[in-house]
């Protein structure tokens, strides 16, 4: 899953998906108290005892892997004035799933959605609800998108891989090939689809990804799993034509370019997000 912004007074707010949990970026919520230093809004946040324990109790309820003898030595400490706790020490010293940091872009310190709505109640309680709202009508949305538009694009998507399949496995797979073989077979395929598309293989996309779950196939919008619907089909009549995979390819890529203009911002697809 992409990242996703929400709008909250004014501030905006990243969230992104691990473990099919979602988690809110706290630096963003901390903009809204200081948008000069959002690190020492969340820094101050952890000094408090009852922070420490909340997220205590959190981890021990969701994380297996959580080390409570650290935690212990830091529930001891909180509180007084000479306790700092930066979340990049949190996680390191405890193991910490409730809290993350990222790199890069729309980076920061995120945390799952509990304990960003207890961060945003400590900011402001006017904020949370704000928030609470706002991430309740992305959630309505999503669950919307998914049920008008989802099980259309994959049954489509379907069809054409059923054909797109049917031809490699008539012009492509020798005959007394062992079952892993074949499945050699079709990943190759598929990576010519995902390279024609994508520009990138499965594994380039996971080595780029490692915190979503799926293939980058999970991650297309409706235009690109047209097209690749289409590349499916046209593949399929191009390996009955005996083109070799390299011939393949350039042709595909060519088509996945024309056929991306066309139909970006058509109206009839835009119905289906």
């Amino acid at each position: 899953m992409r990242n996703k912004k929400l709008n909250v007074k004014g501030s905006e707010i990243f969230i992104f998906e691990r473990q099919n949990q979602d988690y809110i970026s706290l630096t963003d919520i901390a903009r809204y108290k200081n948008a000069d230093e959002p690190k020492d809004v969340v820094k101050n946040w952890m000094r408090s005892k009852n922070v420490i324990e909340f997220l205590g109790i959190w981890e021990k309820l969701n994380n297996p892997d959580f080390k409570g003898v650290e935690f212990d030595l830091f529930e001891r400490q909180a509180g007084s004035n000479a306790f700092v706790l930066t979340p990049q020490k949190w996680i390191l010293k405890t193991n910490s799933i409730g809290i993350v940091s990222r790199a890069g872009n729309s980076g920061g310190t995120f945390a799952h959605k509990d304990i960003a709505f207890e961060f945003a109640s400590w900011i402001s309680p006017e904020f949370k609800l704000f928030l609470i709202k706002e991430f309740q009508r992305l959630k309505e949305q999503e669950i919307k998108k998914e049920s008008l538009g989802w099980d259309l694009k994959r049954s489509l998507a379907k069809i054409y891989y059923k054909v797109h399949t049917d031809a490699v496995k008539e012009y492509l797979i020798p005959r007394k090939l062992g079952e892993v073989d074949i499945r050699a077979v079709y990943a190759s395929e598929g990576d010519l689809l995902n390279k024609a598309l994508f520009n990138i293989t499965a594994k380039e996309w996971r080595d780029e990804n490692p915190l979503l779950e799926g293939n980058v196939r999970d991650y297309a919008t409706v235009e690109q799993l047209v097209v690749l619907s289409s590349l499916e089909t046209m593949n399929a009549e191009f390996i009955r034509q005996g083109l070799d995979s390299r011939h393949r390819l350039v042709r595909l890529n060519e088509i996945a370019i024309i056929q991306m203009k066309s139909i970006l911002g058509h109206a009839s697809l835009k119905k289906l997000k």
